[in-house]
């Protein structure tokens, strides 16, 4: 990896004026939408790389599948909504659900024919195939039929549809079928149309028992288990046609919190409602008739361009299970043998070993333990007297949270800030909080219209007659499982105005008193979106002078309107700028007389880049910054975020080195964004030759005792 500093192009400095004020008022900003799409048009490409393991291929698959199914939870609602109205609104027109319906189309039809056409041939190739009714043995065959007696009839209820049984409730995103029958009922009635609801109980992959497997791995779906077998539900009735079908529902709580009382269990009932939100996509078997899809449209009140009839499971999602039935370390990544962090030594302790200077544990290169060792240490500690902790996504099964129990039950005082609206882990958090609060944990739900999305952790520790204080912050969540997925920033410190800084945070948090001036950490809804801008509009301020002026942000969004506008500015005023942004990027770059000197970079590798990292530099003078916090407006406005400055300058530039240079090097796993907001790999993308700047990253921390790298200007 190149450890060479963050280098300035050339620039020609640009003053300041109305009509590039008016200019940059004009700049034709990128849809979100399509941006989030194009993203994952990025992810997919990795199911199509030939140097990408088989079963890595279809886990990326899968993870396409899982992010179009939130896109279209989350974002897709008020597209239709104006489609149906025929209104147009700051949120969707019909215009947008059209465009939005043809893209969203176009990759789900990628998905299928990668998948039928590359992906099952390759795993067959490996011994790994997926069998259909008219691909089994009859031993197979025989093996089914039984397997569907015994473990999948018992908890099937076909529901015959008639005045007196009605369409039924079918939840989100959840498996089903409809059937179109022959004959007549019990009661010889002609009705013709009849749903079986699929349990979430069962498993939609079964592995075939090694007797009659033949010899290699054979799988079967669910769907195609019952597919083969509805006969069997409906005694003396003909099954004429038939699909498949799955529903998406809009599933974003809303919850008006100034006009409830206790919040989670607001949320606890609005999240009973989740699954049977309004219909927004339907999925069907691609053979499904006219006849069924239109009734299905007609029940769920959806139009054409909303049906989307897919040649394979209508839940790709759920293949993610082949991969955890399949033993076949061959087809997957090698795994990687996360160092300890190299700042750290195991068994010192970290009270000590803070007194000394910071710590930086770059995740997943390093493992999350040592975040959870000093959490460790401060319960065990009788000198810790508080613990304080943000919740934000930690999982259903968490050792941090178990830590925080263990720590109230041996007399410190602990604090968790509860965020309930972290999306999709409502109920986890919620349950967290419960067991927290049942044992005498102080549990605060942060402040009312504002997400707590800021992750920080506090101790306090009697040393002598003074308190001292320690705290851990990160640019991801407390998690331990998605730490060794995701790339991220861990920060620990002692430093006594960051630490004094948190503090007040926290209090804040719960006694929602007002906040005294903070010294170095800026904090959202507050002073984070105006001290950015301001930052961003000095280097533009020096650039006219003719000092060379540089800008490098790395995050996952950059959506935010004014500070776009404030990047606009910069660029037009000679500021070299490069935008590293994993997802959705509005900005667009390299527009001739707008956005010249700003470039914009994705990089898509083995784990999801989740880092946020903003440096600025003015000549000899520079700032690097960690944050908690994306470039969006919930970010910056709705959002109790943190951004924080690296100020050691070893660490600095470990960070530039690691963070950003690697990245604006990165010759295998990048894309830049062009003007009209496609985006092209970088030439060379794709080389097994380079490493990439994960590949590099992994290759650095996999070596003991690599030094730091030498220190070198960004």
């Amino acid at each position: 990896m190149k450890t060479e500093g963050v280098t300035a192009n050339d620039a020609t400095s640009l003053k300041f004026s109305a009509a590039s004020a008016a200019a940059h008022a004009r700049t034709p900003w990128l849809d979100r939408d399509h941006s989030i799409l194009a993203f994952n048009e990025r992810v997919l490409d990795w199911a199509r790389r030939a140097d990408v393991p088989a079963l890595e291929r279809l886990r990326y698959l899968c993870i396409v599948s899982s992010n179009l199914d939130e896109f279209f939870e989350v974002r897709f609602a008020p597209h239709l909504m104006a489609a149906r109205t025929g209104e147009t609104s700051d949120l969707g027109s019909p215009a947008s659900f059209e465009a939005l319906s043809q893209a969203a189309h176009a990759l789900v039809a990628t998905q299928y024919a990668l998948y039928n056409d590359a992906l099952i041939p390759l795993l067959a190739r490996a011994g790994i195939e997926i069998l259909s009714h008219a691909d089994r043995s009859p031993e197979q065959r025989q093996w089914v039929a039984d397997y569907f007696q015994r473990q999948v009839r018992p908890l099937l209820i076909p529901v015959s549809l008639d005045p007196a049984h009605p369409f039924p409730q079918v939840a989100n995103k959840s498996l089903n079928f409809i059937v179109r029958l022959g004959g007549h009922d019990a009661f010889g009635r002609e009705n013709d149309i009849a749903i079986v609801k699929v349990p979430r109980v069962l498993p939609r992959v079964i592995r075939v028992p090694a007797r009659a497997e033949g010899g290699k791995t054979r799988l079967v779906m669910l769907s195609s288990v019952i597919r083969s077998h509805l006969e069997d539900l409906f005694p003396g009735r003909e099954v004429l046609q038939f699909s498949q079908f799955r529903v998406t529902r809009h599933s974003d709580l809303a919850v008006d919190e100034d006009d409830v009382r206790n919040l989670r269990t607001a949320l606890r009932l609005g999240l009973q409602h989740r699954q049977y939100g309004e219909a927004v996509r339907l999925e069907v078997s691609a053979a499904c008739s006219d006849y069924l899809a239109d009734f299905l449209l007609q029940q769920f009140e959806l139009p054409q361009q909303a049906l989307y009839r897919v040649p394979g499971p209508v839940n790709l999602v759920r293949l993610q299970q082949v991969i955890d039935l399949v033993e076949a370390p061959q087809l997957l990544f090698a795994p990687y043998p996360a160092s300890y962090p190299r700042q750290l030594v195991p068994g010192q302790s970290f009270f000590e070993r803070l007194r000394q200077g910071d710590v930086l544990i770059h995740q997943p290169f390093e493992r999350f333990d040592g975040v959870i060792d000093f959490l460790r240490e401060a319960v065990a500690d009788p000198q810790v007297l508080a613990i304080k902790q943000t919740v934000y996504r930690t999982g259903s099964d968490s050792v941090m949270m178990d830590l925080l129990r263990e720590a109230v039950h041996r007399g410190k005082e602990v604090t968790a800030v509860v965020e309930l609206k972290a999306r999709f882990d409502e109920e986890a958090n919620i349950n967290w909080a419960e067991k927290l609060e049942s044992i005498g944990a102080q549990v605060v739900y942060g402040v009312v219209g504002l997400k707590t999305h800021a992750k920080m952790l506090l101790v306090t520790r009697r040393e002598g007659r003074q308190l001292a204080r320690y705290a851990h912050l990160s640019t991801g969540n407390y998690n331990p499982r998605t730490a060794r997925l995701y790339t991220d920033l861990s920060y620990l410190t002692a430093d006594s105005q960051l630490t004094a800084d948190i503090d007040h945070v926290f209090n804040h948090l719960a006694s929602q008193a007002r906040l005294p001036r903070l010294s170095r950490v800026l904090l959202a809804p507050f002073q984070l979106h105006r001290r950015m801008i301001d930052k961003i509009d000095r280097l533009a301020e020096a650039a006219t002078h003719g000092v060379k002026a540089r800008i490098v942000l790395k995050m996952n969004a950059l959506t935010d309107q004014p500070l776009m506008e404030a990047l606009v500015r910069a660029g037009r005023s000679g500021v070299s700028i490069d935008l590293i942004v994993r997802g959705a990027c509005m900005l667009p770059a390299r527009l001739p007389g707008v956005t010249d000197n700003i470039r914009v970079r994705s990089v898509i590798g083995r784990f999801l880049e989740h880092s946020r990292v903003f440096y600025f530099r003015a000549g000899d003078e520079e700032e690097l910054y960690l944050s908690s916090a994306d470039w969006m407006n919930r970010n910056m406005l709705r959002r109790i975020e943190l951004a924080w400055p690296v100020l050691d300058p070893d660490l600095r530039q470990r960070i530039i080195d690691e963070c950003l240079v690697a990245y604006l090097h990165d010759a295998r796993d990048a894309w830049d964004l062009q003007p009209d907001g496609r985006y092209q790999r970088v030439p060379g993308a794709g080389d097994r030759s380079s490493p990439g700047a994960q590949g590099a990253l992994m290759t650095r921390y996999r070596v003991a005792a690599t030094p730091v790298a030498r220190k070198r200007r960004a």
